[in-house]
Order: structure tokens, then C-alpha cells, then sequence
């Protein structure tokens, strides 16, 4: 059952990037002009996702379980610290280049389009350079504190 409520959720998420232009790089970069042919139709797709989303995240910040019995998973920390700006600008700046973000480039490969490909294997690139660093970052001992 898991595997099929995750098959559906996908179809579902994947058909509303392609109604709303989220999966078209061009519309993308458009909505991301804003100096230029600023096309802010996407921010209406936003302020959607939003409205659709918030009483449900509200509803599951109260529960354990999901309907299907799974452990609810939801991002607890409200810190803002390095990490969280630096993961942040980097999302922005890959998403204002290319014009995708992961869900889009993902979709984009089953649409086969090659510029999808080319930047889901960057993405990973990237994702393999945080674990490098990460992994360097934990072995590597801390200096001592001075009293």
C-alpha cells in the first residue's frame, strides 16, 4: 500500500508541475525575470499550493501517523542558520540558471528532455559534494575549548 499511495501522490504531483508550468524552464525563468519579461503567472500557482497545503500541514503537525500508518516525518528545527542560507541560495541560483528545481528536472527526464538529465545529475553531483564535505566536517576532531 505504501508503495502505491507513493506511485499516486507522484502521478498527482507530476500532473500539477505540468499544468502549471513548473516543468517548462522558459515559464520558469520568466516568472524569476523580474527585471525583465517578468511573467508572474507562477506566483499564482504558488499562492494555490500554499492554500491547498496549509490546512493539511497544520492537521499533520497534530498527528503521529499518517492515514496509511506510516511515522509522520515533518521538519521540526525553526533555527535559521548557515547551512539552512547557504542550502537556500544554493536552490535559488540552481533553480534561476537552469530553471528547474528537483521535482521539474526529474519529470523532465521522463519527458526526455536532455536539459532534465543534465540537471538532475548536477543536482546529485551536488548532493554527493554536501556528504563529502559533511562526512570530513564529522571526523575531523573538534578544537579544544578554552576556559
Amino acid at each position: 500500500m505504501p508503495l502505491l499511495n507513493a506511485l499516486l501522490s507522484g502521478l498527482i504531483f507530476g500532473a500539477g508541475l505540468l499544468l502549471s508550468g513548473m516543468a517548462n524552464p522558459a515559464k520558469v525563468l520568466g516568472f524569476l525575470d523580474v527585471a525583465g519579461a517578468w511573467d508572474p503567472s507562477l506566483m499564482l500557482v504558488m499562492i494555490g499550493a500554499i492554500a491547498v497545503a496549509f490546512l493539511p500541514f497544520r492537521f499533520a503537525r497534530t498527528r503521529t501517523k499518517s492515514w496509511l500508518g506510516e511515522a509522520m516525518s515533518l521538519p521540526r528545527r525553526q533555527q535559521i542558520d548557515r547551512r539552512l542560507l547557504l542550502g537556500s541560495a544554493l536552490f535559488g541560483i540552481g533553480w534561476g540558471i537552469a530553471g528547474f528545481c528537483p521535482g521539474p528536472g526529474l519529470l523532465s527526464i521522463g519527458l526526455g528532455l536532455p536539459q532534465g538529465l543534465l540537471f538532475v545529475l548536477a543536482m546529485l553531483a551536488g548532493m554527493a559534494l554536501f556528504e563529502v564535505i559533511e562526512r570530513a566536517r564529522a571526523a575531523k576532531p573538534s578544537p579544544p575549548t578554552s576556559r
